[in-house]
């Protein structure tokens, strides 16, 4: 079953509400879609978005690896060699994540199209999955404001956005806390905004302070993998790498080194479903239990982030409400306050009937 045609789209799409942390603020996205066809007329979609300061890809990087290389790679080739392309689309071209990410969700929609089979179930499983509320950063005022609403809205765990000025983050998380209930958990994501030290610091007041922190996510710079160790081993708080994995290689370094608790895949980081799945398994021999989450992108990315959450047994926490912040209508996956719920057409699927956030 021959691919036909590859084409590529882009569109912005405005958020309900900016979305900050401490390496950027975003009021829009863009999102590129690209859509593979198949000689009998099946289409597979994926899409992509760039995050300059995470993956360093941009708008036009983007399109640009999927218009030449990722598309020279696949076109005229045959689909039931599924591997063989997966492997085509990373070795293609250089760097380029979020490009070879579209490219490889809109493979396995293909794919799995073609075998008239749910996404979720060409990778083995649909545990029940639901995904953590996003606090952006903000004044200690407004983010107790945010989170007093999501809590009331049924989301039992609040992903708290910290880091832009650390002297702040101590009120910023009483005050959070003195406004929801006792049961409601928090993660906080640093977003590489503390030094070592200072990330030590804080994370022990916390903990002595009792905020019920579940996890703290990559609080130093991606680069300093001897600070988050640093870290790691003088807090007891679990600390989870994000912006410091990137690949299948950084995984296996990160867990044998023993330099944090816990791994944050994401497809635009690591180049798609494949990496992510070798990513969650290498962990999973080390006994490092791994978080599925998102850049601020597209439902299309998003859900098939989730069919893959829902299918490995090694993906225990889940951060998946970027959808949630589109202006656009929900078109992939369900919500019911924090639960997730996957299409069970063949591929990534489709929510048929209009959901209303």
């Amino acid at each position: 079953m021959i691919i036909k045609d590859i084409t590529v789209k882009h569109q912005t799409v405005p958020l309900l509400v900016p979305f900050k942390t401490a390496l950027r603020t975003a009021t829009e996205i863009d999102s590129i879609s690209v859509e593979i066809q198949l000689e009998n007329g099946i289409k597979g979609k994926g899409a992509a978005s760039p995050t300059y300061v995470i993956t360093g890809d941009s708008l036009e990087g983007i399109q640009a690896a999927l218009q030449g290389p990722i598309k020279l790679a696949l076109i005229g080739e045959d689909i039931r060699q599924f591997q063989k392309l997966l492997k085509k689309i990373q070795s293609c071209c250089i760097h380029n994540s979020s490009a070879k990410a579209a490219a490889d969700i809109a493979l396995h929609d293909a794919y799995t199209k073609f075998l008239n089979i749910p996404l979720y179930a060409f990778l083995g499983d649909k545990q029940p999955i639901s995904t953590c509320m996003t606090i952006s950063v903000d004044t200690p005022e407004k983010m107790a404001e945010d989170a007093q609403k999501s809590a009331a809205d049924g989301f039992d765990i609040l992903k708290v956005k910290v880091g832009s000025i650390p002297e702040l983050d101590l009120e910023r998380i009483k005050h959070i806390r003195s406004v929801i209930p006792d049961h409601v958990k928090l993660r906080l994501d640093a977003n590489q905004g503390w030094t070592p030290k200072q990330a030590v610091q804080l994370i022990n007041e916390m903990e002595a302070l009792n905020f019920g922190i579940e996890l703290v996510e990559q609080p130093v710079v991606a680069h300093d993998w001897e600070g988050l160790k640093f870290v790691t081993e003088r807090v007891n708080i679990p600390i989870m790498a994000d912006e410091s994995l990137f690949s299948a290689k950084d995984a296996l370094r990160l867990v044998s080194g023993r330099y944090v608790d816990l791994l944050n895949i994401k497809l635009m980081k690591c180049g798609g479903i494949n990496e992510a799945r070798k990513i969650a398994s290498i962990a999973e021999a080390n006994g490092v239990a791994c978080m599925i989450g998102s850049m601020m992108e597209p439902s299309l990315s998003v859900g098939a982030a989730a069919h893959l959450a829902a299918a490995h047994p090694n993906i225990t926490y889940f951060d998946l409400d970027a959808p949630l912040w589109l202006s656009t209508e929900l078109d992939v996956l369900k919500y019911s306050g924090q639960e997730v719920f996957l299409s069970d057409l063949p591929g990534i699927g489709e929510i048929t009937v209009p959901i209303s956030k």
